[in-house]
């Protein structure tokens, strides 16, 4: 039986943390910018926060495989409420990238983290549903933030927006700290199994699979939100806040069919949505590169939300299910995590070097062909898996 309260809070956590984070990343430019930081600072102040987080995410998953779940839950909330004060007082481009920086040791504790929990918590064959509620409300800190954070910075100023982000934070770590059960408590350290290291998790086939479908769908997505605002503006004319809606698009789409396919994952054949979701946005890639049409951008963003939507839930599902096995629920999310982060960081310097040479819509084509190379891979790779569930 599913424990909704402790799931509503972990649910809470993360969207406080996306939200938070949603709240100010759009900003950041323009502040950093007016601070004489040029196209290099600003890109060294969203890179310090990859940096961070993708060089801890797999030591804090593991170490919570060891320690317990809410103790890095709660810290990294704290920790996120003190950077949004720090971002406040924050003058000179070194203070930006710091505060970044230490961004990330707090994003690395809270996602896979979370994740975990929720998947420690979900009863056999619920896998995807579970982990669907949690999706959501990631998606949904991720669609509100940047919005709240706009309308809180053209009302009050860009300290208030930093401010707001800081009381969201501050807000989930006192209802984690207060609401989720002790540290004793926790169903994890009431096993004696040992988690297995990262090494041995690598090696297992389904593991690899769902790290690097997880990997190649973020390229794709990472490409579309650095360059089609790019081709939208060149291309088409189209004005800020039009650019806005499509970018809100792969968003907010995801999150609104979450709630359904969460179920449907627990329904049928889990790798089959993983499957569907990614041949979707090879589809909405393939979009950008053959129709020059003005609607070939709003489909293109639809679809990638609508791919993304269907496959999130079904693959940390999957994820839920290899993590009991090896008793490493942790390190297989901070896995997934880790290839997310990849993805953002690696998709749009590769998608833009290849722009560069070739054009942007050899950007896009290059990112649907590393996808669909890794969706063709995909059932071979896990073919073993229902032999896991059972």
């Amino acid at each position: 039986m599913i424990n909704y309260k402790i799931l509503f809070f972990l649910a809470i956590a993360v969207m406080a943390s996306a939200l938070g984070q949603g709240l100010v990343v759009p900003l950041l430019p323009v502040f950093a910018q007016s601070l004489g930081a040029g196209g290099f600072a600003i890109g060294l102040i969203f890179g310090a926060f990859s940096v961070s987080r993708t060089l801890l995410l797999p030591y804090f998953g593991r170490l919570s495989d060891r320690k317990g779940r809410k103790v890095f839950i709660i810290t990294g909330l704290f920790f996120y409420f003190l950077t949004s004060i720090a971002f406040v007082y924050s003058d000179t481009i070194t203070s930006l990238v710091v505060t970044r920086f230490l961004q990330g040791i707090a994003a690395a504790m809270i996602l896979p983290v979370t994740q975990a929990y929720a998947a420690e918590i979900s009863p056999e064959g619920r896998e995807g549903f579970v982990m669907g509620i949690i999706n959501f409300g990631f998606y949904v800190g991720l669609s509100i933030g940047p919005i709240l954070g706009g309308f809180i910075k053209d009302n009050y100023g860009i300290g208030t927006s930093f401010a707001g982000m800081g009381v969201v934070c501050l807000a989930g770590f006192l209802l984690c700290l207060i609401f989720l059960p002790p540290r004793k408590q926790e169903k994890l350290l009431t096993s004696k199994s040992e988690p297995e290291n990262l090494r041995v998790l690598l090696k297992d086939r389904t593991i690899l699979a769902l790290f690097l479908t997880r990997f190649a769908q973020i390229i794709c997505v990472g490409t579309l939100w650095t360059f089609v605002p790019l081709l939208a503006d060149q291309q088409y004319q189209m004005s800020s806040s039009s650019i806005g809606i499509v970018i809100t698009l792969i968003v907010g789409l995801s999150a609104a069919i979450m709630p359904a396919t969460s179920i449907l994952a627990d329904r049928m054949d889990k790798r089959l949505l993983v499957l569907a979701g990614g041949l979707i946005i090879v589809v909405a890639m393939a979009i950008l590169v053959f129709i020059d049409r003005l609607w070939a951008v709003y489909a293109t963003a639809a679809l990638a939300g609508i791919g993304g939507g269907i496959s999130g839930p079904a693959t940390m599902g999957m994820a839920a299910v290899m993590g009991k096995k090896h008793h490493s629920l942790g390190s297989i999310m901070s896995l997934l995590t880790l290839g997310h982060s990849l993805g953002m960081f690696l998709g749009p310097m590769m998608t833009g070097a290849m722009i560069d040479f070739l054009g942007i819509k050899a950007g896009f084509a290059m990112s649907g062909v590393i996808l669909l190379m890794v969706s063709i891979i995909f059932f071979p790779l896990c073919y073993r898996y229902q032999e896991a569930h059972s």
